[in-house]
């Protein structure tokens, strides 16, 4: 099966110097979205390179590779180093640090390698920063930086929840970090001065940090250990609602921090920063504390400075495994029966989306235009949805709920033009499902950023869109739009997003897309001359091939069927 891949730009990161103190291989890619944005790596690989990036662990460096996604990028790469090979033995895969170290200068930059744009970070004088609230590129530097945008902003500076782990901060160094800091807080007899929750990223990790008493260090101050998950990350923890019925303050070392994405509650500003910097906040209870400088009263009345962070990058007794909760898959799979009871509220058996069914797709009803930031968390939320992530109907129910309507500014709801009454979205899009009205939507700048979640664009197929149109999209959500049979159209101009109102249909002509052609399209408005426009697209000659079958699971599925006659 095979997947396309436009040629992608190379964006070179030249990093020098070390990092120290406070500062950590998070504050690195911060400061990246600081400068590209969260747009600045669409369609491109972002390669680290120089004598700063061989400074920097394996683990670390996987950090910054995880939040590539935040800046549209392609991928993120460091070269084969020292620290891999390292990390590389120490997880059992001796075999293939050995197989990298004899091809180890094919693995790294060229002398001199030329790159399509290149930034350069200086690890020496790099600060902590913190980054939000509601975009992950929004930076500033912690103490007076992130103090002065919270009294222009209004932002509340008590800390409501503190949060350390998931898949982008809890490595083991991650967590010897913070747990120096958490160590040596409980020796001067502080606490944390609010929630305080750390989700280990695996059982590998959890049992490690376990037997090394990491986890003991932090529950000293308080903390309390959740199960290896996404946990809060998405959404998964409760969180009392007289606390998310106001404006209230998070921290976390999380990878995104959208509206809504960590609690469901547009209320909640939630700031990204290091898992130690989450500590030393948590210990403040401040979000303007600057654990460079200040200083935290103890019980005892002696102001605490506390101590530079510490980490170990590996363990020296080794990774310890932890609970085997692996269960082989049989053998032979081919003749199971998948049962699901049709009354299941989680779990719904999958249809196949329809085939094209050869023609063009004329006088749709725009569902929804969006205004601003329409993340993959906007399109179909977290939270309370993810126990319906495998029934389809249900999880619909989210679909577009945090969308900001680019007419009236309400969030979630938007004009039915069955009737021209008001409706959430998720409403509006079960009517015209029923009533097999095929419809399109608009994003704006960077449509679906954010998560890889699948749902985001099967949730607007299933309930009969064919086209989203926008400004740009995010590189992920636009393939899994193609995946599912959807065609992701951007305008070649993109002030024509201005001239589509809320009663306005669009058509879609000379369907199918046509690989490097641009498609015609027409804005039929009421009681006004029609506007046609043209839009581009990125579809492969076997990515139309996804289209016509319906969806990208189709044409496997065909396939397989053609290969077994």
């Amino acid at each position: 099966f095979p997947f396309n891949v436009r040629w992608p730009k190379v964006i070179g990161v030249k990093l020098t110097g070390s990092l120290s103190g406070w500062s950590s291989p998070k504050d690195v890619i911060l400061e990246v979205a600081r400068i590209l944005t969260v747009e600045g790596g669409t369609g491109a690989i972002v390669e680290y390179f120089g004598e700063g990036a061989d400074s920097i662990s394996a683990t670390g460096k996987a950090t910054i590779c995880n939040m590539g996604a935040e800046i549209g990028a392609t991928c993120s790469v460091f070269g084969y180093d020292e620290q891999m090979s390292k990390y590389l033995q120490a997880t059992s895969r001796g075999d293939i640090a050995a197989a990298a170290d004899l091809v180890a200068q094919h693995l790294r930059p060229d002398d001199g390698a030329l790159y399509d744009k290149t930034i350069e970070i200086d690890l020496n004088s790099l600060k902590p920063l913190i980054n939000g609230p509601h975009t992950p590129d929004l930076a500033h530097r912690v103490g007076a930086g992130v103090a002065k945008a919270a009294a222009e902003n209004k932002w509340p500076l008590e800390i409501s929840a503190a949060l350390i782990g998931s898949c982008t901060n809890s490595s083991y160094e991650d967590i010897t970090r913070a747990a120096s800091v958490a160590r040596f807080a409980a020796s001067k007899g502080l606490k944390a001065k609010t929630e305080l929750l750390v989700t280990p990223g695996s059982e590998q990790i959890r049992a490690t940090i376990e037997r090394d008493g990491l986890l003991a260090d932090l529950e000293a101050i308080g903390a309390t250990v959740l199960a290896n998950a996404c946990g809060p990350c998405i959404g998964q923890w409760e969180r009392a609602k007289e606390i998310t019925d106001k404006t209230n303050t998070i921290v976390n070392s999380f990878n995104r921090n959208f509206p809504k994405r960590n609690d469901g509650s547009a209320n909640t500003l939630s700031f990204v920063t290091s898992p130690d910097t989450v500590i030393a906040l948590a210990l403040s209870g401040r979000l303007d504390f600057d654990p460079t400088t200040d200083t935290i009263t103890a019980p005892d009345g002696t102001s605490v400075s506390l101590a530079q962070p510490l980490g170990e990058v590996l363990p020296k007794n080794g990774y310890k495994a932890g609970s085997d909760t692996f269960v082989a898959p049989p053998a032979d799979g081919s003749g199971i029966e998948v049962i699901v009871d049709p009354n299941s509220e989680r779990l719904q058996l999958l249809q196949p989306f329809e085939k094209w069914d050869g023609n063009d797709f004329i006088y749709m009803p725009v569902l929804m235009k969006a205004k601003g930031k329409c993340t993959t968390d906007h399109i179909s939320a977290a939270g309370k949805w993810l126990k319906f992530r495998g029934h389809l109907e249900n999880i619909s129910g989210n679909l577009f709920a945090g969308a900001v309507n680019a007419f009236t500014g309400a969030v979630g709801e938007g004009l039915d033009k069955i009737d021209r009454q008001t409706r959430p979205y998720p409403e509006i899009a079960k009517r015209y499902s029923k009533m097999q009205i095929q419809w399109c939507a608009v994003g704006d700048q960077n449509y679906g950023e954010g998560s890889s979640r699948e749902h985001a664009a099967m949730e607007p197929r299933y309930r009969g869109a064919h086209v989203i149109f926008a400004r740009s999209f995010a590189r992920i959500h636009e393939t899994n739009l193609k995946k599912q049979g959807i065609v992701p159209l951007t305008f070649a101009d993109p002030a024509v997003y201005d001239k589509i109102g809320e009663h306005d249909q669009i058509s879609v002509r000379e369907m199918p897309p046509v690989p490097d052609q641009p498609v015609r399209c027409i804005i039929h408005r009421q009681g006004h001359p029609d506007v046609e426009f043209f839009a581009n697209h990125t579809f492969s000659a076997e990515q139309v091939k996804w289209f016509k079958a319906g969806s990208a699971l189709n044409l496997v599925r065909e396939k397989v069927k053609r290969s077994k006659k």
